[in-house]
């Protein structure tokens, strides 16, 4: 079953990063654009409505736009990653997602703490060094999130922008 996501689109980041993600991140070569993602798994494609869109606009209506930086590359044990300063305000929004969708928990509540994030490669640790190499100099990319989009996965495994919904400025 097709299955949506949350994110914050970066697209400050997409051109120091677009050819790492397009060889070393699954979700790069299915059509997602470099992003923090607030909340995956999300609602089924076909379960979205007028009416969850609507409280998901509500939701988000309230909420301020957020000024960061990718400050550095850090790793997981298997992903290279920018890490946004300040992460807080991505850890909220998280938190105020699945706080309003119990049934929905991030990454299927598979992790204790989620940490926002912007997947660079996955692989790995000469790979994640090869990453911090190249990436290093080119550190901070200053960023704004205006905006929580919702994309839908398609039969084919592809993901598109399906709703845009704007944070408080």
């Amino acid at each position: 079953m097709p299955e949506s996501a949350l994110i914050v689109e970066v697209p400050e980041a997409e051109q120091l990063v677009r050819d790492w993600r397009a060889q070393y991140d699954w979700s790069a070569k299915h059509g997602v654009p470099a992003h923090i993602t607030l909340l995956y798994p999300f609602v089924p494609t076909e379960k979205v409505d007028a009416h969850l869109l609507s409280e998901l606009q509500e939701l988000f209506s309230s909420e301020s736009s957020i000024a960061f930086e990718l400050a550095r590359v850090s790793r997981f044990p298997d992903v290279a990653w920018l890490e946004p300063e300040p992460s807080d305000p991505f850890s909220s929004l998280t938190q105020l997602i699945a706080s309003r969708y119990p049934e929905y928990p991030p990454y299927e509540g598979i992790h204790d703490v989620v940490i926002p994030h912007l997947t660079v490669a996955e692989g790995d640790s000469e790979l994640q060094g090869r990453v911090e190499a190249a990436l290093a100099d080119h550190l901070p990319i200053a960023a704004r999130a205006d905006d929580v989009v919702l994309l839908f996965e398609d039969d084919d495994g592809l993901w598109h922008e399906a709703h845009r919904f704007p944070l408080a400025g």
